[in-house]
């Protein structure tokens, strides 16, 4: 039992590492920054395909995760981002000018 786990965590660790690295690699999404909502931490955002969710190109409003950054960002700003699916939000993790 104790040589199964000598080989097994290293193998989950390495795995897990893979899957960060797939992760970082994938390519950010670009769009348009069309409204700011500050008080609710909102983006509306024209955006192009967003792979990593199955989602063609169209505008739509997401919740941005880094409140900070809300005074670094206009409306008509050019960017690339990430967005995920948490619990039942679309939500921007990454967001950067383009």
């Amino acid at each position: 039992r104790t040589d199964m786990r000598r080989i097994t965590l290293p193998l989950m660790l390495a795995a897990a590492l893979v899957g960060v690295q797939a992760f970082a690699a994938e390519p950010l999404s670009e769009g348009e920054i069309r409204k700011i909502d500050k008080g609710a931490a909102k983006l509306t955002i024209q955006h192009g395909e967003l792979k990593n969710l199955g989602m063609p190109a169209m505008t739509m409003v997401f919740q941005l995760k880094d409140k900070s950054r809300l005074p670094t960002l206009k409306v008509g700003d050019k960017v690339r981002f990430r967005a995920e699916m948490e619990g039942t939000a679309y939500v921007v993790t990454v967001i950067e000018p383009r």
